[in-house]
């Protein structure tokens, strides 16, 4: 993605509001009347089984994709109103991990810096490899890295130029145990730096006890979530029973 340099950027928001939002596919309804708010300081689970929109709407909050009716808004501004300057404010972790095999760890980085006009670059990217446990291996390849080396960085990759709205999709994907505490950890440390977070995932015990709160979709559309009641697990098992 684009963007224009952090430094030259006066856009900034505290709330990000979806309203009443669907998206279309043809005939296929892949989200149908969704409206949630996200805040600064939050991180917040989205939760539902596979084919529930999940990657939809973020591709969405991610203004990769527009919505077929309704409006999503950062701050007072709709994607189109803020133009390029949303982009330098997003981070997005997707399936699709955005990273060039044929390049090295390092180099991978240094794109994405350079995309962004991001000062002290090298520093930011030597910071970002020592994050992902990469730094012995910052001269290799990603074609030859495990998944869960790859997901690391482009965890890194995501967070690189200090996004003001993070989108994870499914981001413990292929971490080993101390990965996904790692990860658990940089959850937190963003909840701290007021940055709003929304991660799709069906990892819910490592989740649990994370998250501020979470949003349920079932077949595109927003269900309802006991806010008490036991662990994250069976209060979303239950609310796919009801």
């Amino acid at each position: 993605m684009s963007a224009t340099p952090a430094a030259e950027d006066p856009f900034d928001f505290e709330q990000v509001t979806v309203s009443n939002v669907s998206r279309h596919y043809g005939r296929r309804r892949a989200l149908t009347r969704v409206s949630l708010t996200l805040r600064r300081g939050e991180v917040v689970g989205l939760l539902g089984p596979n084919g529930a929109g999940k990657s939809t709407l973020l591709g969405l909050l991610a203004s990769l994709i527009a919505p077929s009716a309704g409006t999503v808004r950062y701050g007072d501004r709709t994607a189109d109103a803020a133009g390029a300057l949303l982009r330098g404010r997003l981070g997005l972790l997707s399936h699709e991990l955005r990273l060039y095999p044929e390049l090295t760890a390092r180099e991978n980085l240094d794109f994405f810096a350079g995309l962004y006009g991001l000062p002290d670059a090298a520093a930011r990217v030597s910071a970002a490899l020592e994050r992902a446990r990469l730094a012995d291996r910052a001269g290799d390849a990603v074609q030859g890295f495990s998944r869960g080396m790859r997901q690391r960085l482009a965890l890194e990759r995501t967070l690189l130029h200090d996004p003001r709205l993070v989108l994870l999709d499914e981001p413990f994907t292929g971490l080993d145990e101390g990965s996904c505490r790692a990860l658990a950890s940089r959850l937190r440390d963003l909840r701290s730096a007021r940055r709003m977070v929304l991660v799709a995932t069906h990892d819910l015990d490592l989740i649990d006890g994370i998250v501020d709160r979470a949003v349920l979709l079932r077949r595109g559309r927003v269900g309802t979530l006991a806010e008490a009641g036991g662990t994250l697990r069976e209060r979303y098992r239950a609310a796919l029973a009801e």
